[in-house]
């Protein structure tokens, strides 16, 4: 499998954990300039924008520490450029990041809500 093919299959995995949980999906791959959101959802009128993060290893680091202060900036941007041209009245926001880390056969996946901003 090359590379988006297995971000695709992640985020498929990371959807239908949020899709368990109550959450309801938006819209996916959202793009605005040189930024992308990989989910936007909500739950309980909070809309959230999720970014997935896969590791095959934790040697390098755990998946969720890989959002880097420029990559959750973009984040940022493109959520105000959702919020003001598709749900102008929304209030509550939060970012949160799905981390996915697949050691041996095993899959795990860990839910950071509020994980940035």
């Amino acid at each position: 499998m090359h590379s988006k093919a297995i971000g695709t299959y992640y985020e498929n995995l990371a959807l239908e954990y949020l899709l368990n949980k109550g959450y309801q999906l938006l819209e996916r791959n959202y793009r605005y300039k040189r930024s992308e959101i990989d989910i936007i959802a909500s739950k309980e009128d909070v809309l959230v924008f999720i970014e997935v993060k896969f590791r095959r290893s934790d040697a390098f680091g755990m998946p969720e520490e890989s959002v880097s202060d420029a990559q959750a900036e973009r984040i940022l941007e493109a959520a105000e450029d959702f919020i003001e041209n598709r749900l102008p009245s929304q209030d509550d926001i939060r970012f949160d990041i799905i981390a996915i880390l697949k050691r041996q056969n095993q899959i795990e996946i860990k839910h950071f809500e509020d994980a940035f901003y």
